[in-house]
């Protein structure tokens, strides 16, 4: 689909010094990726370790958009950062779990619960995901 009929809208929220909030609406796909990419290594350039994607508004993401949630994981890793899924759309989430990147990068059902997982530190791959009690 041509870019003007899926725009892609990119929102950036500082909520702490090194937390990036990415609130994302509209298709993440071939065509938009880039513009979700460059947001994302802007933050990355100034010192942002941890990056919070709301993905609510996403309604459909391809290959394209899973594959740069995976390298912006790479780069956070690096500087012992993280990167969380906000709340995605029913077939975003389906993707994600189908490919297994969700098993790989969290996803949380607010912004509240990702923060406290920033708090928490880096869980390792594999590692269960603790319980909300």
């Amino acid at each position: 689909m041509p870019l003007a009929q899926n725009p892609l809208s990119v929102e950036v929220e500082l909520p702490r010094e090194d937390v990036a909030l990415i609130t994302v609406d509209g298709y993440l796909d071939v065509d938009t990726a880039t513009e979700f990419q460059a947001h994302l290594a802007n933050q990355l350039h100034h010192g942002r370790r941890h990056f919070l994607l709301d993905l609510s508004s996403v309604p459909f993401m391809d290959s394209s958009g899973m594959n740069i949630i995976l390298r912006v994981y790479q780069e956070a890793r690096k500087t012992e950062g993280s990167v969380h899924v906000i709340s995605p759309a029913p077939a975003v989430r389906r993707i994600l779990d189908l490919t297994g990147v969700s098993i790989t990068v969290p996803i949380s059902e607010s912004v509240e619960e990702a923060l406290t997982r920033v708090d928490e530190g880096p869980q390792q791959p594999g590692e269960p995901e603790g319980l909300n009690v």
